[in-house]
């Protein structure tokens, strides 16, 4: 999983990896209260009248055009937040901002449809197969044109590296989730080095959803794997349709690669923007940009006064959360953290988010599987799903703490006063901090909050300089069984709450032991349920994935699991 930005959603590129977590600050999208016509699959023309309605979860809403509808040439301007380390598959640098990246200039060796099902990308993998059951054996065979930028094959040791900095079996590499790789014995030379033999030590499952991207073997140098990405993204280690052409702290242009051997690029060009909401939104309005994610009605009607565009609204695979870390004064206490849990208004923040919209998802009670995705339960405590201000006090007097004149509860002397720390510009998310101060402060807990530049972002999750955080969970494949150590282990680099305990993390390696995606997922929703007893962390809600594109974007928009190869973007014909 990967960390994101609220304000974002995952593209429609190519998937790096399965999953990714992702903070993002919280928005939503469109006008008018009444359903209207059936939403085209190329979105909505600017100039549309009617009420917008909710879009079909069973739908893609990219344009979806094929090649030779597509032409050749041109450059895709959007926007994206900054992140320092482009060593996207480390905790650093795993945020959604950098997957987007990543999905343009390296191996990316499977995609997905809307369901998620799996195919493998024959520009690197030409098959993949398990060659023994006892033990589990899956043998690759790499694409014999594969190579790196700089000259190199792409071979047998792109897997022996990914799987030794991936594994954690060596402190020197910080990976978001070893889940997967931990439970590999081997991997060697088949029958020449454009083939890969993987043997587990245990059954994993499903394998599929292990090697979905590579390291080159460059990363396996400590002081490259720490601190060589940083500001640099290595695009002589890249391997995919385009390359970079050059990046700083302002953008990142990307080029076509004349060294990629499948299908030519689409695009001559794709340039990002490091941009702050409200200039982002400002730079679509007069036609700086091709690309926009709106977050609010307000921004909706700002944004259709730029005639050539079309609004493209889908559902997203990305959950809001509310993150509390459990190491900072006040919310080691459990009862803090369950007090707030307790107090957390959702039909308030709901209305607050979604002001405007018709926008009316079913609560999520997962930060893994999306409420569309079978199998999906909800799994918060009974604390987590009504509104209990009474509850929350009983909860804190229990506890040893005592309201105060002020109007807040405090002890051993000590006001009970908490940090949000929020990102960006955006009304709407400085609408929803104040909206949560004043539920928490009518159940007696002072909160502080805390704005931030969207640039900050990876700096703050990865400093853990904050206390409540807004985050997301971006979900790009139905696997999301096995990222459960990954957000809720008690040792994952990836567990933003600290909290944790062996208990969990046992139940949090079952999934992946099931063969059976059903079953896998029961297992799943059993080791979330424990977690989320412990009330370091809450589902929010469900985002929509809201977008206006200039008119004639193709394969690119809200698609659920569904991805497009890099190629394929560009303009229609």
């Amino acid at each position: 999983m990967k960390i994101q930005g609220m304000k974002k959603l995952a593209s429609a590129t190519a998937a790096v990896a399965a999953l990714a977590l992702a903070l993002a600050g919280c928005g939503a999208n469109s006008a008018n209260q009444a359903v209207g016509s059936e939403e085209p699959a190329s979105g909505f023309e600017s100039d549309y009248q009617g009420a917008y309605p909710m879009p079909s979860k069973a739908k893609a809403y990219d344009n979806e055009q094929s090649r030779d509808n597509i032409k050749d040439g041109g450059t895709f301007t959007l926007a994206t937040t900054y992140t320092p380390n482009w060593n996207y598959m480390s905790v650093d640098g795993n945020t959604g901002y950098m997957g987007e990246l990543w999905g343009w200039y390296m191996p990316s060796l499977v995609s997905f449809d809307l369901k998620g099902n799996l195919t493998w990308n024959k520009d690197y993998i030409t098959n993949a197969e398990v060659t023994n059951q006892d033990p589990l054996t899956v043998t690759y065979t790499i694409n014999d044109k594969a190579k790196w930028n700089d000259g190199t094959d792409i071979d047998w040791t792109a897997f022996e590296s990914t799987w030794k900095v991936m594994n954690g079996q060596d402190s020197a590499y910080t990976p978001a989730s070893t889940e997967g790789y931990d439970s590999v014995a081997s991997v060697t030379q088949g029958a020449n080095a454009k083939q890969a033999v993987v043997t587990y030590s245990k059954p994993f499952y499903p394998w599929q959803s292990v090697f979905t991207g590579f390291y080159p073997p460059q990363a396996l140098d400590h002081d490259v794997y720490t601190s060589g990405w940083t500001d640099n993204p290595h695009s002589e280690w890249g391997a995919g349709p385009f390359k970079v052409q050059s990046a700083d702290k302002d953008s990142v242009t990307f080029v076509r690669n004349e060294n990629w051997w499948g299908d030519t690029a689409k695009l001559d060009k794709i340039v990002y923007k490091y941009m702050e909401p409200t200039a982002e939104l400002n730079a679509f309005k007069n036609g700086e940009l091709d690309q926009v994610k709106f977050a609010s009605n307000n921004s909706l009607q700002t944004i259709k006064s730029r005639k050539d565009i079309q609004i493209r609204l889908g559902y997203g695979s990305q959950t809001n959360v509310l993150t509390f870390n459990g190491q900072s004064d006040a919310l080691k206490d459990e009862a803090v953290r369950k007090a707030l849990v307790q107090a957390f208004d959702r039909d308030t923040f709901m209305k607050v988010h979604f002001q405007g919209l018709n926008w009316k998802p079913e609560t999520p009670g997962s930060e893994v599987f999306p409420v569309y995705q079978e199998g999906y339960e909800n799994n918060l405590p009974e604390e987590g799903n009504k509104l209990d201000v009474d509850g929350a006090k009983k909860t804190l007097e229990d506890a040893g703490y005592k309201m105060g004149s002020d109007g807040y509860y405090a002890k051993d002397g000590k006001t009970l006063e908490v940090r949000y720390t929020y990102f960006g510009d955006a009304s709407i998310s400085t609408n929803m901090a104040k909206a949560l101060a004043q539920m928490w402060k009518d159940a007696g807990i002072k909160i502080n909050l805390d704005n931030r530049d969207s640039s900050k972002f990876a700096d703050t999750v990865n400093s853990h300089d904050y206390e409540i955080l807004p985050m997301a969970w971006s979900q790009t494949s139905p696997y999301g069984q096995n990222n459960m150590y990954q957000l809720y282990g008690s040792d994952s680099e990836s567990n933003y709450t600290f909290v944790g305990n062996s208990e969990i993390d046992e139940l949090t390696h079952v999934p992946g032991t099931i063969e059976d995606q059903l079953e896998a997922v029961k297992a799943a929703n059993k080791a979330e349920k424990a977690a989320l007893a412990l009330f370091g962390t809450i589902p929010l809600d469900l985002p929509p994935n809201f977008v206006a594109v200039k008119t004639g974007l193709a394969n690119w928009g809200p698609a659920g699991f569904k991805t497009q190869p890099p190629q394929n973007v560009g303009w229609q014909k």
